[in-house]
């Protein structure tokens, strides 16, 4: 193999360990959670942060990560993103109380998005035609094998070593991907770029944070607390002011004008899609068996595999039919069997075994696959060329931000069904609020102890009702996304690829 080659194929793989390692820190935390919340204690909304300050500050970065790696270095920018997530790795294990863990997350979630966003600026550059098509295959099926068998290897983990390693293991993968690329990689930017957008990405920022905040805080406070008040208003002042900024600035962060292309609006919906379907229940069923069901975390792995499992072979078959078939269409069938699976999983109560939930699970994870399976070249493929850059990063900080906002959102919510559950039989408000936030959380024990008049099997029933009624909500929404996706997708067979695709967004 000749040395430029080389260079490719070793950064390629550096990518794609990075791209294994992300989900790695995404569906680990949530196996662990029972543990972590042992160890170091915290309030539901503190151990809420768990996920959603990683969640956090990887969407509200990713585009200006990318900016810049494009200003300052893409070779710089990925090392150093490597480097946060390796030792923001090692700070969970040392973390002396949940706080400082929570910040320790965010602090990964920073690393994350620098990382993603540098390696895969710089192997665009790299790579063109079919080869680049080949390249960003190989780091989509990298993260599908990490998504898919995280949970599995989280459990696996958690049983034989405990919850430190499973803290661990993104960190090890970077560290691998970091000496991989650290000798081979060359150093490249764009000589036209701008910079980062400092108004804007601060705005942005500040929006997602506050939404995410009052939407946390909501179950314990109110949603008429003045500070949850506070929080959703300062969101709106700030993604207001966002929008703003950004039709003024010269250079934007978030080019809104993509947003007149229908086939782009499009792929936005489909790109939130999943977080509602699928990602939520990547942290809420880990809760459930281990927490609530006391299931041994080996366990819990294998039921979860059984969810994401098809990731790793249904975007293969979108790919086959997206010859036939368009866009619209693919997607659409696989969100209505995404739907099905969750009104099916709705009707299974807590302790079903694993042969009672594997049909319903299954078929989640295969309707969601199909557009899986294209939404990455999809974001990039209906809108011109010149303007892919953009687009591309716009569609994964939607992705991303929207699944952190759907956690927050499906949280608060799993919560007010809990409550209302438990009314019926408990006078005092106050303990039926914070023990619905407890048993959300995972914490049987404290949750019983608020409520001296439940038993285990009762309180398991109400938080059972619950969470069919908020599956069957969510397979709703996914209805209703299906529709409008294929309203604003259909169209031709995508049969001559990023082309067509090109062609149907300009027409």
């Amino acid at each position: 193999m000749s040395s430029p080659d080389s260079h490719k194929a070793w950064l390629l793989a550096a990518v794609c360990l990075a791209a294994l390692g992300m989900p790695l820190s995404f569906t680990g935390p949530a196996v662990v959670l029972p543990a972590i919340r042992d160890t170091l204690g915290g309030t539901p909304v503190q151990l809420n942060w768990v996920t959603n300050a990683f969640m956090l500050s990887f969407g509200a970065t990713l585009m200006a990560a990318g900016a810049l790696a494009d200003a300052y270095g893409r070779k710089r920018v990925f090392l150093l993103g490597l480097a946060v997530v390796a030792l923001s790795s090692a700070l969970l294990t040392l973390a002396p109380g949940i706080v400082a863990f929570d910040l320790a997350r965010a602090v990964q979630g920073l690393g994350s998005a620098a990382a993603f966003a540098a390696g895969t600026a710089a192997l665009a550059q790299l790579f063109d035609g079919p080869a680049r098509l080949r390249a960003f295959s190989l780091i989509g099926t990298s993260f599908g094998v990490g998504l898919s068998c995280g949970s599995i290897l989280s459990g696996w983990l958690a049983d034989t070593v405990g919850w430190h390693a499973v803290m661990l293991s993104p960190g090890a993968v970077s560290l691998v991907a970091l000496c991989l690329a650290a000798p081979r990689m060359r150093e490249s930017r764009n000589p036209q770029a701008m910079g980062l957008d400092v108004p804007g990405t601060l705005s942005f920022t500040a929006a997602l944070s506050l939404l995410t905040l009052g939407v946390l805080q909501a179950p314990d406070s109110g949603w008429g607390s003045p500070w949850v008040l506070a929080a959703l208003a300062g969101a709106l002042a700030t993604g207001a002011a966002f929008i703003a900024i950004e039709r003024r600035v010269a250079h934007p962060m978030l080019d809104l004008s993509l947003f007149r292309f229908p086939r782009f609006v499009g792929v936005q919906l489909l790109a939130a899609a999943p977080a509602y379907g699928f990602v939520v229940l990547l942290v809420l069923l880990p809760i459930r068996f281990i927490g609530l069901e006391g299931r041994s975390a080996l366990e819990a792995g294998g039921f979860m595999f059984a969810l994401s499992g098809p990731i790793l072979m249904v975007p293969t078959l979108a790919a086959w039919l997206a010859h036939r078939f368009s866009a619209g269409v693919i997607s659409a069938v696989g969100l209505l069997v995404c739907a099905a699976g969750l009104v099916w999983l709705s009707r299974c109560a807590p302790g079903t075994p694993l042969h009672g939930l594997v049909g319903p699970l299954l078929l989640i994870g295969a309707g969601i696959g199909l557009p899986w399976g294209l939404m990455d070249g999809l974001a990039v493929s209906v809108v011109p060329r010149e303007r892919a850059g953009m687009a591309s990063g716009i569609f994964n900080t939607v992705r991303v931000a929207g699944e952190g906002i759907a956690l927050a959102l499906v949280g608060a919510g799993l919560t007010a069904l809990v409550v209302r559950q438990l009314g019926v039989s408990s006078s005092s408000s106050v303990a039926v609020s914070q023990a619905a936030q407890r048993v959300v959380t995972g914490d049987l024990a404290q949750a019983l102890a608020l409520l001296p008049g439940m038993d285990r099997a009762g309180l398991l029933h109400a938080y059972g009702v619950a969470f069919g009624t908020l599956l069957r909500v969510l397979a709703g929404v996914t209805v209703l996304t299906a529709v409008v996706v294929f309203v604003f997708l259909r169209g031709e067979v995508e049969s001559h690829g990023a082309k067509a695709a090109l062609n149907g967004s300009t027409s």
